[in-house]
């Protein structure tokens, strides 16, 4: 038995407000109006403040883009225009403090797993820009979280434990915990935390010592 750890990408381990910015950018840019833009940078404001219902940037973006009649076909493109700036100046992002070590360790104890909705367009650069490349050994690609969540967890669970850890709990937590896996919820959301989240920090380095000792104790119970 081995115990499974899955990481979000956004959010969790790739900080930073440049890939949403960017795409804020991109769809303005497509549809031509620049009030995309303004209603985004006014929500990532009420975000930060804890004082809206937005889950996150991107969920501000389409609810600007929404209201401003920008269609799917539109607000798709746009999302794959930013996705190729990834990791650049128009788009940069940053590694939660100390990743590359904390993420060499784990591999000591536990399968290491990234599980986001982007698309498969700058993933390896922007692994390496976090000092993860070469210390993630399964990732998935344009995942549809949440629903998309379960068969990864499903089949982690048959090898062993899981760990889930994100930063918005409908998407990366909630469907693994249905499963019975454990989870971590990091972000402004962590203040806050859902009954059941397993364990919950403003950061993912305050995680650390935490998650290490929960895959530890997994392989010991194995």
């Amino acid at each position: 038995m081995r115990p499974t750890v899955i990481f979000d990408f956004d959010g969790t381990l790739a900080l930073g407000d440049g890939p949403v910015r960017a795409y804020a950018r991109c769809v303005a840019d497509a549809a031509g109006d620049s009030r995309i833009v303004d209603d985004f940078e006014d929500a990532m404001v009420r975000i930060a403040a804890g004082s809206t219902a937005f889950r996150d940037g991107y969920h501000a973006v389409a609810a600007s883009a929404a209201v401003h009649g920008v269609d799917a076909a539109t607000m798709d493109a746009a999302y794959l225009a930013s996705r190729e700036l990834l990791a650049t100046a128009e788009a940069p992002i940053e590694a939660p403090a100390g990743l590359s070590e904390f993420l060499e360790a784990l591999g000591e104890h536990a399968d290491r797993y990234l599980v986001t909705n982007s698309p498969n367009v700058r993933i390896d650069r922007a692994l390496e820009a976090l000092g993860a490349a070469g210390r993630i050994e399964h990732i998935v690609t344009s995942a549809k979280k949440p629903l998309g969540l379960e068969p990864v967890v499903t089949d982690c669970l048959t090898r062993g434990p899981v760990l889930s850890v994100g930063d918005i709990h409908e998407y990366d937590l909630a469907p693994a915990a249905a499963l019975g896996a454990s989870t971590a919820l990091v972000g402004p959301a962590a203040t806050q935390p859902p009954t059941g989240v397993t364990m919950a920090a403003l950061t993912l380095p305050e995680l650390y010592p935490a998650m290490q000792t929960w895959a530890a104790q997994s392989v010991l119970l194995g």
